[in-house]
């Protein structure tokens, strides 16, 4: 039998494809007629199967152990727009959220229709910030104990 035909049935039989297939003593094995003869060959180690070869994952480790550090965040490694990282709405609702929560402090020393129309102002997205919002509060010196 030819060298291509025992590799063909030693893959066969070892479950593997016919180029992780090695035949270490050629002679030996083109002496073999059957397939039982080639089964023969795979016990005494004539031919062998090599090991399967993965893709390492090392790299990716060592990448992702950065990113747990902090790495790898910066501008450069940003893709699409800045809105793509974070929604508009999503930006909107922790802004809002916060804001509120500040205004929430405050209300006990404000006068409630002052509360109401700044909370309303927050809803509008009238103050980028929570400090443009606390600035707004200091002007305008909506306590209840001061005139407006």
């Amino acid at each position: 039998m030819g060298l291509v035909t025992i590799k063909r049935l030693a893959a066969d039989l070892m479950k593997c494809g016919e180029s992780r297939v090695r035949i270490l003593d050629a002679k030996k094995a083109e002496e073999a007629l059957t397939r039982e003869d080639v089964r023969r060959l795979v016990k005494e180690r004539v031919i062998i199967k090599l090991q399967a070869i993965g893709v390492g994952r090392s790299k990716a480790q060592r990448k992702h152990e950065r990113k747990r550090e902090g790495r790898r965040r910066g501008p450069g490694s940003k893709k699409g727009t800045p809105f793509a990282a974070k929604s508009r709405k999503r930006r909107w609702i922790e802004k809002t959220r916060a804001q509120r929560k500040l205004l929430k402090s405050m209300k006990q020393k404000m006068d409630n229709s002052a509360y109401r129309k700044t909370y309303r102002m927050v809803k509008g997205s009238a103050f980028r910030t929570k400090k443009q919002l606390t600035i707004y509060l200091e002007e305008k010196g909506s306590s209840k104990g001061e005139a407006q």
